[in-house]
């Protein structure tokens, strides 16, 4: 049974990982890169980590790599959107095909309030 399951996970692991790999080919812009890459390497690592949980069968590295997993799954969705929302106010460009832009709109309304209070206050 750990055979299979071995099997199982690495496999899908290691498939999240191709797949992250062809976002970064396919996709068109930076935002959606990194989007695809975060989503798919991190569901790719922890499966590969679980993988390797189940082929030791050790508690010592069972634990190493439950942590790591759970460490992974809470840091990379942080760090992703940090580095998408710096590249957005650097002026990284957004793709034409992109619909809807909130922070547009957000950034205009503190535009115009900074004015606001800079002309009250000046």
């Amino acid at each position: 049974m750990t055979e299979v399951l071995t099997a199982v996970f690495s496999t899908v692991g290691a498939l999240a990982i191709l797949f992250a790999s062809i976002g970064i080919l396919r996709m068109p812009d930076f935002y959606l890169r990194l989007s695809t890459t975060v989503k798919a390497s991190t569901l790719g690592v922890g499966l590969l980590l679980i993988c390797a949980a189940f082929t030791f069968s050790d508690v010592s590295i069972t634990t190493k790599a439950v942590a790591i997993v759970f460490f992974l799954i809470l840091t990379a969705p942080v760090a992703a959107h940090m580095i998408g929302k710096t590249a957005y106010h650097t002026g990284v460009e957004i793709w034409k095909g992109t619909i809807i832009d909130e922070l547009k709109s957000f950034n205009e309304e503190k535009d115009a309030d900074n004015k606001d209070q800079s002309e009250t206050i000046g």
